[in-house]
């Protein structure tokens, strides 16, 4: 026990502190709950393959942490693959252009075999999916922001 607790010390204090370091270098609690907030945020858009470019260019032109965002936006990213069919029919039911007629299995089937027919086949629904994304967007990066600043305000190392 004793040395595991040498080693926890250890690595919190050469790698958890470094890390914290470069995420959280100079910024204050507001332009981290910005960050956090716009990478999750960003990190949905429903367009698998986009969010890092996405990201890149909010960190750089709001001048937050660029490490810290991507993180954010690679840790979200199970999420992002979770709700891809649930925007698309959001989409659709706010759009009704174009019903969706795949499954996520059938769509991973159809992008693996042939990726320039399955953005033939989605690009209607695709667009709506991003439609419903940028009516949420605003909402839900608000919504975080205001919960996640006062806690990193609280909590600031």
């Amino acid at each position: 026990m004793l040395f595991v607790e040498k080693v926890k010390r250890v690595f919190n204090s050469k790698y958890v502190s470094a890390i914290k370091k470069l995420l959280l270098n100079g910024t204050s609690p507001k332009l981290i709950a910005i960050g956090i907030s716009g990478a999750i945020v960003i990190g949905l858009f429903p367009v698998l393959g986009s969010t890092t470019i996405l990201c890149t260019v909010f960190a750089l032109v709001f001048r937050l942490n660029l490490p810290l965002v991507q993180l954010i936006n690679f840790s979200v990213y199970p999420l992002q693959f979770i709700l891809l069919v649930p925007l698309m029919k959001l989409g659709e039911l706010i759009f009704g252009i174009e019903k969706l007629k795949y499954g996520l299995n059938e769509m991973v089937d159809l992008i693996s075999n042939d990726a320039l027919r399955a953005i033939a086949i989605l690009w209607n629904v695709t667009m709506q999916a991003i439609g419903a994304w940028l009516l949420l967007a605003p909402v839900i990066a608000l919504l975080f922001f205001f919960i996640l600043h006062p806690i990193i305000k609280r909590i600031r190392i």
